[in-house]
């Protein structure tokens, strides 16, 4: 294991220690990082290649779907490969600017992903209150601008933070507390004046958290308030369940990151081990569970995963002639 003294020597190095406390247990932390790491990448492909290999799919939820898938591949590959170097071999270290474009990358994907929660509410709203003008109001040129807004905003409101940190030096250890180079760990270990940094980081967080969270809640509100002016029952449940993989998409993804905000900002007593775990179960869990959601819970998907694996097993077993 690489010893992290030497980095001070040079401030263009940083070393990303893993989780601390817990070193003895990095080679088998890594086996779930590893299988997390799998599982979002199968997971996300077949996704990705049901939707584009299906033209019946080619519907807004399943194009929304496919940013999501897209966005968590990208996530994934920004994290998990220096991740398991780290808890592997201990090979953490990393350059100030490939540090930084680690923290950009990390929180502007989580940024995007949000984005496209809260697209895929408005879906679910449009087609429960408006379904009419379902086609109307989602065509393919509003799902595109959509995905261009997920992308501008995650990028635009995490472009400033490696600005802001460049300014700052690090005159004392330049060792990062964390496994990844996650925007709070690297201001601390700045000198001098990190108020803005820390400000702005806050402001973003509770920009894109605050207002998605509000704008889902009432978006779903609108929705149950449709639903339960149904007069049949059946209706009533066949709306709810075209919600219920998206419930749990943003229930698996906002729990962790609302744990991981509140015991970062205001869980002083929370130890450091305790921290860093929460951040990397923000990171690694709902990539992972995404897809198997949509899986599990959309029959349209469910059934044509099913049918492709049929087909590729009929003709793995057909005989020769």
């Amino acid at each position: 294991m690489e010893s992290p003294n030497h980095t001070n020597l040079d401030p263009s190095i940083f070393f990303l220690l893993g989780i601390p406390g817990l070193e003895q247990f990095h080679p088998w932390l890594s086996l779930p990082v590893c299988c997390l790491g799998t599982a979002t990448v199968v997971g996300n492909i077949t996704i990705l290649v049901v939707v584009a290999t299906e033209p019946a799919l080619h519907k807004p939820v399943y194009l929304f779907l496919c940013m999501l898938s897209t966005i968590d591949l990208a996530a994934s590959f920004s994290t998990v490969p220096k991740l398991l170097a780290v808890l592997w071999c201990g090979a953490g270290h990393i350059s100030a600017p490939a540090c930084l474009a680690q923290m950009f990358f990390i929180h502007a994907f989580c940024m995007m992903e949000s984005t496209v929660l809260l697209a895929m509410a408005f879906d679910r709203y449009v087609a429960i209150c408006h379904p009419l003008r379902y086609a109307t109001i989602l065509n393919h040129a509003i799902i595109a601008r959509l995905g261009v807004v997920a992308v501008a905003r995650g990028s635009l409101l995490m472009l400033p933070c490696p600005f802001l940190l460049g300014r700052l030096s690090f005159c004392q250890s330049h060792v990062i507390p964390h496994t990844y180079c996650e925007h709070m760990a690297v201001v601390k270990l700045a000198c001098g004046d990190t108020r803005p940094n820390r400000i702005y980081g806050l402001a973003a967080a509770l920009l894109v958290i605050g207002v998605d969270l509000f704008c889902i809640g009432l978006s779903y509100a609108l929705i149950a308030r449709a639903v339960l002016r149904l007069s049949s029952h059946e209706a009533r449940a066949k709306a709810l369940g075209t919600c219920g993989s998206h419930v749990c998409v943003i229930l698996i993804s906002y729990t962790p990151a609302l744990f991981s905000f509140f015991t970062h900002r205001f869980g002083h007593r929370v130890p450091r081990h305790v921290h860093i775990l929460l951040a990397n179960v923000y990171l690694l869990f709902p990539p992972a569970l995404n897809p198997v959601v949509y899986g599990v819970k959309t029959k349209e998907i469910r059934e044509r995963v099913v049918r492709a694996f049929r087909r590729g097993r009929g003709a793995g077993t057909k005989p020769p002639k």
